[in-house]
């Protein structure tokens, strides 16, 4: 969405909103298949012991951890805590590895050491061009976890790497940022639901 910065507050409000909820009810009208498929693989892994792994950048690495600590702590239930992890968090690990290595490779070394098979490996980003989130889903698919995308509307390499890609029907960033974390907060949903409800 342009804006034009001599547009009234009101009006940008409306358009706004507008926009938004279009954004929300064609994405779920394009990828309901896949989110419901991305919660059974959640579900299925997390049944089985294994753990769902977050990671992006930017907004999508604010994501990552919002999402991974529904998992830990609760979504909407009083329950036991389920493993979930987010490679955002540790300024060690990511100035270690962006100055001995890459930025590009800050996913991928912590996905060679932390993720196993059976677990989930979410990766984030608005453009669908973030390399390092590239290389972290083809990392985790080498150890044999389901690989789970969410981009923009063209999804770009990063959807080409993905098991499963769930797309927002948008270019524009924030619009798409928005549906991604109402997508995380449905899985974690669907999830604690299904696991505990």
């Amino acid at each position: 969405m342009n804006q034009n910065w001599n547009t009234p507050i009101e009006e940008l409000i409306d358009t706004s909103v507008e926009s938004a909820v279009k954004t929300f009810s064609t994405t779920l009208a394009q990828a309901r298949r896949e989110i419901e498929l991305a919660a059974s693989w959640m579900i299925q892994a997390l049944d089985s012991g294994n753990k769902i792994i977050f990671f992006g950048n930017g907004g999508s690495a604010a994501d990552s951890q919002h999402l991974a600590a529904e998992l830990v702590n609760r979504f909407r239930l009083d329950r036991r805590p389920l493993p979930g992890l987010a490679l955002t968090t540790d300024s060690s690990i990511l100035t270690s590895i962006s100055n001995d290595f890459g930025y590009d490779q800050i996913f991928s070394k912590q996905l060679e050491a932390l993720c196993n098979k059976g677990d989930v490996a979410v990766g984030i980003s608005t453009s669908g061009f973030s390399e390092n989130v590239i290389l972290g889903i083809k990392t985790a698919s080498e150890r044999n976890a389901k690989t789970i995308a969410l981009t923009g509307k063209n999804g770009g390499p990063v959807a080409e790497s993905a098991d499963l890609t769930i797309k927002a029907a948008s270019s524009d960033t924030p619009r798409i940022q928005e549906v991604h974390i109402f997508i995380g907060h449905l899985l974690c949903d669907i999830v604690e639901k299904e696991l505990f409800g």
